[in-house]
């Protein structure tokens, strides 16, 4: 059943539904955090409303998204659509399929090898190109279903990518596994590796949607929702189709490529309320100029960030050796030394929380500062903490000794 018009004036829903929001309209009068979480992350503040607006009843419909039948021809149309916009912002082409799959990045850690190890069926290996925690959580998960290749020795710490020449690849291998971006550590590849014939497969959990990339280079894509392009719940996979069909034995149905495909990402109950917040940020990011606006504004946060370490090089201090491997998602850096000054440093997070700027504490295995700029967060924010960071910068200078 559709719903034409407005409730009646005196129906004790429209009432209700009035004061709902007008008490969430009042919150959003309310000057808001500076969000730098890394995940979940900020969604764009048109995103919020329009989900807020539409949040009981969706597009004429009686119900909300939340309450949609998978199955419906209502969600069947919004599935395509969400799914159109992901073809036309990243220009995909018609030979790869577009998934909407549950278990976040984590899940394709073994969805991946679950699927594309039997393509060397009677040697199922991979190489993984291990830059940071991810890559390596990602391919500890795979040793379970093959071969695992480290193309290059663990190093000690990770604060640069080793140059492809230095790479052992195996050209029988099924397929070849990196992470675009890593968000604890602060390293972003800035392009996209040599693999020959071998199958590419990338993590873009961090950076998808934040510069143009050729979908014609990779097997497989995929990337977790939470910090670009929606909220936690959902995973986007893009798949080349001839991939499909060489899952293993032991691969559950749920994470199998060619069934999630055959069933139009609806084998099982999919997270459509999940889906419908993406797709609204896929709006936005086209009303905002597409991919290439997004591009140039993650180029212009990152770019003031950095420059402001360069300008106070003796207070803090980038954990990322080589300029070029240094993330435009996740800026990262200690205080005082290289090392980090602990005091500094919580200093430095006591006082921004202060000034309403949160979630700025390097990962928990890493420590230090992260700064994370996805999609939603504007440069204008983005000068805010810079002229925090100044300022903080300059005291320290003052200091003598520092703490």
């Amino acid at each position: 059943m559709r719903v034409h018009g407005q409730l009646g004036k005196n129906s004790h829903l429209a009432t209700h539904l009035t004061k709902r929001q007008t008490t969430l309209m009042d919150a959003l009068k309310r000057k808001p955090d500076i969000n730098f979480a890394a995940g979940p992350a900020k969604l764009p503040v048109p995103v919020i409303e329009k989900a807020r607006s539409e949040l009981p009843f969706y597009d004429g419909l009686g119900i909300s998204v939340m309450e949609m039948g998978h199955r419906s021809t209502d969600y069947a149309q919004l599935n395509k659509k969400v799914e159109d916009s992901v073809r036309r912002l990243m220009d995909v082409p018609e030979n790869y399929k577009v998934l909407f799959m549950s278990g976040g990045g984590t899940g394709q850690f073994a969805g991946v090898p679950l699927n594309l190890m039997g393509r060397n069926a009677a040697n199922p290996s991979a190489d993984y190109v291990v830059t940071g925690n991810w890559s390596a959580k990602a391919a500890k998960e795979a040793e379970k279903y093959g071969k695992v290749n480290l193309v290059f020795p663990k190093p000690k710490t990770f604060s640069t990518i080793p140059d492809q020449e230095t790479w052992t690849l195996n050209p029988d291998a099924s397929y070849v596994y990196y992470c675009a971006n890593e968000t604890a550590l602060g390293i972003e590849f800035p392009y996209v590796p040599d693999t020959g014939d071998v199958p590419i497969v990338c993590d873009m959990s961090s950076n998808i949607f934040t510069r143009k990339v050729d979908v014609s280079k990779f097997g497989v894509i995929f990337a977790g929702a939470q910090k670009n392009i929606g909220c936690a719940g959902v995973t986007l996979v893009i798949v080349r189709e001839d991939l499909l069909g060489l899952a293993l034995p032991v691969c559950p149905s749920v994470f199998d490529y060619k069934v999630t495909a055959d069933n139009k990402s609806a084998y099982n109950t999919p997270p459509v309320w999940n889906i419908y917040i993406m797709g609204l940020v896929f709006d936005w990011i086209e009303e905002q100029g597409g991919v290439e606006a997004m591009a140039l504004n993650c180029q212009a946060k990152s770019g003031l960030i950095y420059s402001t370490i360069e300008q106070f090089k003796d207070v803090y201090f980038p954990t990322i050796d080589t300029k070029e491997h240094r993330s435009r998602m996740n800026v990262t850096f200690r205080i005082g030394s290289a090392e980090g000054n602990e005091n500094l440093e919580k200093q430095f997070l006591a006082d921004s929380q202060a000034r309403g700027m949160i979630s700025l504490k390097g990962y928990r295995l890493v420590g230090g500062i992260r700064v994370s700029l996805y999609n939603a967060m504007t440069v204008d924010e983005v000068r805010v903490f810079i002229r925090f960071m100044k300022e903080f910068g300059e005291r320290v200078r003052q200091m003598t000794p520092m703490p």
